[in-house]
This record gives C-alpha cells, structure tokens and sequence, in this order.
C-alpha cells in the first residue's frame, strides 16, 4: 500500500514523497528544494528510488541537479517535451512509470495548458496532477493555451470519483474565496472550508482530496454547470458562451479581479 507524504517547501508548495509502508525506498515528484529532500531522507533513513517531473516551472524542478549530484543513476522521470535539466527517462501519453522497489505503477497523461508540455501521473488511485489542478483551482495559464487547459481539465475530471487528488500548492483556501464568487449559493464549498480551515489550523495539508468532492466545488471542472456558465456570461457581457469560453471568462476573471 502506498504511504503517500507532503514535503512543504516555498511556503505553498508541495513536494510528494511516495513509498510502500514499512519500506525505506521512496520517490519524489516535484522536488523545487533538493535541500528539504536530503534532509528529510537523511532524518528518516530512506533511500530515494526516482524523481516525477510535471512541468518546467523551477519551483518543481530546482532541486533535481542537487538530488543528482548525490545518487548519479537516479531515474527522474519528465515530461518529453519540455527541457528540463536532468531528466533520463523522457515521458509522455500512455508510457508507465514503474518504480524499481517501489509497488505502484503510473500512467502518465498529457496534460498540457499551464505550460504547453505538463504531464500528469495516475495510478492506485491518486493524481499527481502538478500545477494543472488544484483543489478549488487550476493553475494559470503561461505556454499552453486556455483550449488545452480546458480539455485537459475535462480529461481528468472523468477519472474515477473516488481518485485522490495531490496537487503540487497550497491553494484551498484562496480558491475557495473565488469558487464563492463563481457559485456563492454551492454550500458543498462551505462544507469544504470549514473541513479545510480544520485542517490547516492543525498544521495539516488540505490535500489530498477526492475527485468527486472536487466535481461539486471546483469551478473549473463544472464549465456545464448553469451557475457557472451565469458567472462567466456577466463577466464577458456575452451569452450562448461554450465550455472553453466558460474556462477562459472564469479563469481571466480570477487573474484580474481575484488574484
């Protein structure tokens, strides 16, 4: 089974660290601090197996060269169209990530949008999604464009209900105040917060979440919703709008009037 853990690091980031139970060998996507990782190994004994890659961004991969440096046939597994230092093992739709020691197998998704290569990782029923979807949220549009980020969010809101969701960020609480301005009367949001205030106010990660919970309260994965489509047609001034219009209106209106 696996044990999955967050490693906080730049203040809202999440690097995974990923094992079997019981077992000391272990994986990391997105590791931006190779410092945090070492460190966190050395305390806990474990050895590293792999590094997962979803995108370029640096806060994801700034610590890959440093993890290198210290176990040279390291795989690090990434997206094939995208130059990032350090990757050995380039991915892409339909390959499968198995992990030497490690008893779980990865389907990688093309998930482009945020950045025009990101790949997602799906298996034994997580998403490691990277910046594409967060809880509440998805990320920001760069070298992709809003088309892709639409389909790719359709794409993974049609897994499994009960897949767990492990973002790369921190983002709840701040997405639950815009997802309020898109649906103010979705008490399913509500109901979110307070479990997500919960959370954080123990010192824990508001991640993972289920799928399904986030198909209820996620704006960005319920462009068919008629609140929703409402929302985005009062702020474009226009009507008859389809779903990637719906994804672009609502997603332009969090980054000009939210973020």
């Amino acid at each position: 089974m696996l044990d999955i853990k967050p490693i906080a690091s730049f203040g809202d980031n999440y690097i995974w660290m990923l094992g079997n139970i019981g077992e000391k060998r272990v994986a990391v996507v997105d590791p931006g601090d190779g410092a945090q990782v070492l460190a966190l190994l050395q305390e806990r004994e474990l050895e590293l197996a792999a590094i997962l890659l979803t995108h370029h961004h640096n806060d994801h991969t700034g610590g890959v060269m440093q993890l290198l440096a210290q176990s040279p046939d390291l795989p690090v597994y990434g997206p094939k169209s995208e130059k990032i230092s350090g990757i050995n093992r380039p991915v892409g739709e339909g390959d499968v990530v198995e992990i030497d020691g490690i008893d779980a197998r990865f389907k990688v998704l093309d998930t482009p949008g945020h950045t025009a290569g990101h790949i997602a990782y799906y298996g034994e029923g997580v998403l490691f999604p990277g910046d594409v979807l967060f809880s509440v949220g998805c990320g920001r549009i760069f070298d992709g464009t809003y088309q892709q980020m639409a389909d790719s969010l359709k794409r993974l809101a049609a897994l499994p209900e009960d897949t767990l969701l492990y973002s790369a960020h921190e983002y709840t609480l701040d997405n639950i105040g815009f997802a309020k301005w898109v649906e103010p009367e979705n008490s399913a949001i509500d109901s979110w917060e307070k479990e997500s205030r919960s959370r954080r106010a123990s010192g824990e990660a508001t991640l993972p979440n289920r799928l399904g919970n986030e198909l209820a309260i996620n704006p960005f994965l319920r462009l068919h919703v008629a609140e929703v489509i409402k929302a985005a047609e009062n702020f474009t001034g226009c009507s008859s709008l389809n779903e990637v219009e719906v994804f672009t209106a609502i997603r332009q209106w969090k980054d000009q009037k939210y973020d």
